[in-house]
C-alpha cells in the first residue's frame, strides 16, 4: 500500500506576547541560520504547550512529529484541546509552514478546518460554491457538472441563492463540508468543525466520509472530540499531548491509550458570537474519586439571562458505553439556578462503584425543553474498584440514578 502523507521530524513553533525574537540582534541570528540552511537557534529554548505551566515565551505546537499515513486509512486524530490537533492539518493543508522539518504529500488536499473558510459573507451559497470550489482546486466545468450534488447533500437548496452572512453556523458548514466531500481528492481533511451540525447531518458526514475511504479507497484524517464517530469511521488513530505525538496505531489501541490519560479538567473557550449559553469549564475532584466518590462541577456563561439552568452528564466507559447519568430536567430535587449570566453547578455521588478501568464523562446544558450547549468527553479518569461486581444502573432509565446523585 503507497504512502499518501509521510511527515519527518516536523515542528512548529510559536512565540508569545510579540513577534520576532524581541533584539535585531536575536533576529539576525534567526536569519542566518535560515540562509545557512541551519536550525532556528531558537528552537533549542522551545517548551512543551503545556498551558497550565508558566515558562519562557517560545513553545512548541508541534514537536519532531514523524508519521506515515497510508492511502486509503482513515486517521482519527485525538488529543485534549491544546495538544496541536488542528496545528497539524493546518501544516498538512499547507495554510501555514513548518518551523522544521519537512511534509510529503501524494495527492490533491481538500480541508474543512474553520466555519466559513473560504467563504465570502457577501456572495451567496452558489457563487461561494464556485469561489470555494475553486480555492480547493475543482475547475469551474467540476464544480458545475456536481453543482446539483453539493446543493443537495447541503440541504440548504432554499437559502443557496441569499448571502451566507446571513446563514447560521450549522449552515455554513453544511455548505462547505459538501464542497469539499465532492471535490476529486485523495485526501480529505475535516477538523471538529462538525460538532456545529445537527446531529443528523453529523451522520450524514461521516457515512459520507466512511464512502470516500471505502468506495474511493481516498485517504481521510478526521479530528474530533466525539469518541464514538471516530471509532465507527477510523481504522487508524493518532494521539497527540503538548504537542508530541504519544501514540499512533490502530484506532481501538489509541482509544485506550487516551482514555488512560486521565483529564480531570477542561477549559473550554467562550464563543462570543454563540447566542446560547456555554459551558466553559468542567472538573472532576480527583481527592473525591478516591475516596470512590465523584464531585464533578460545571461553569457555564450566557449572553442571556436564564429563566431556569438544566445541567447534566454521563459517564461512559472506554467501549463508549453509557454507564449512569443524571439531569435535573428529571431529578426529583429542589436544584434552582435561575436568573443568572454566569454561574456554577455541582454534581455529588456519595458513593460510586464501578469496575475497574477507564471512563469519560459528557456534559450538557439546557432547560426544561431545549438543549444549549454539549461536550462530549470533555473529561476522564481512571477507577480501580476494590469490589468489582455492581455497578450504578444505566442513564437509559429516566431517574434510575437520581437517588445517588445530588445536585446545587
Amino acid at each position: 500500500m503507497s504512502v499518501a502523507i509521510k511527515i519527518e521530524n516536523l515542528s512548529k513553533v510559536y512565540q508569545l506576547g510579540q513577534i520576532g525574537t524581541g533584539t535585531i540582534s536575536n533576529d539576525l541570528k534567526r536569519w542566518k541560520a535560515k540562509i545557512q540552511g541551519k536550525e532556528d537557534p531558537f528552537l533549542k529554548i522551545g517548551e512543551s504547550n503545556d498551558r497550565t505551566k508558566k515558562g519562557n515565551d517560545i513553545v512548541y505546537s508541534l514537536k519532531s512529529i514523524d508519521l506515515e499515513i497510508n492511502q486509503g486509512d482513515a486517521v482519527g486524530i485525538i488529543g485534549r484541546n491544546g495538544a496541536g490537533k488542528s496545528t497539524l492539518l493546518k501544516l498538512i493543508s499547507r495554510i501555514t509552514a513548518p518551523t522544521a522539518g519537512k511534509i510529503s504529500i501524494k495527492g490533491r488536499v481538500a480541508s474543512l478546518l474553520e466555519v466559513g473558510t473560504g467563504f465570502h459573507p457577501e456572495l451567496s451559497g452558489r457563487e461561494n460554491i464556485f469561489l470555494n470550489g475553486s480555492i480547493l482546486g475543482m475547475r469551474k466545468a467540476e464544480i458545475k457538472q456536481k453543482l446539483d450534488e453539493i446543493i443537495d447533500f447541503s440541504g440548504v437548496e432554499r437559502y443557496v441563492d441569499t448571502p451566507v452572512k446571513r446563514y447560521s453556523s450549522g449552515m455554513y458548514v453544511r455548505l462547505a463540508f459538501a464542497v469539499a466531500a465532492h471535490l476529486d481528492s485523495e485526501i480529505l481533511i475535516v477538523d471538529e468543525v462538525l460538532a456545529v451540525g445537527d446531529s443528523e447531518f453529523q451522520k450524514k458526514c461521516l457515512g459520507k466520509m466512511g464512502d470516500i475511504r471505502q468506495k474511493d479507497g481516498r485517504t481521510v484524517l478526521f479530528v474530533s472530540h466525539n469518541m464514538d464517530a471516530i471509532s465507527k469511521l477510523c481504522n487508524s488513530g493518532l494521539m497527540l499531548h503538548n504537542g508530541e505525538n504519544v501514540k499512533h496505531g490502530l484506532m481501538q489501541d489509541v482509544l485506550n491509550t487516551y482514555l488512560m490519560h486521565s483529564t480531570f479538567q477542561q477549559e473550554v473557550s467562550f464563543d462570543f458570537f454563540n447566542l446560547k449559553p456555554q459551558i466553559t469549564f468542567i472538573s472532576l475532584d480527583k481527592e473525591k474519586l478516591s475516596e470512590n466518590k465523584l464531585k464533578l462541577t460545571i461553569q457555564y456563561k450566557s449572553p442571556i439571562e436564564l429563566k431556569k439552568v438544566v445541567p447534566g452528564f454521563i459517564v461512559y466507559n472506554q467501549l463508549n458505553v453509557p454507564i449512569f447519568g443524571s439531569n435535573t430536567r428529571f431529578h426529583n430535587s429542589n436544584f434552582e439556578n435561575a436568573g443568572n449570566f454566569e454561574g456554577e453547578i455541582i454534581a455529588e455521588i456519595d458513593y460510586l462503584n464501578l469496575h475497574t478501568g477507564n471512563y469519560y464523562i459528557s456534559v450538557w446544558l439546557g432547560d426544561q425543553s431545549v438543549d444549549y450547549d454539549e461536550k462530549i468527553e470533555i473529561v476522564s479518569f481512571e477507577y480501580k474498584s476494590k469490589f468489582d461486581y455492581i455497578q450504578l444502573p444505566n442513564p437509559l432509565e429516566i431517574g434510575s440514578v437520581d437517588q445517588y446523585v445530588r445536585w446545587h
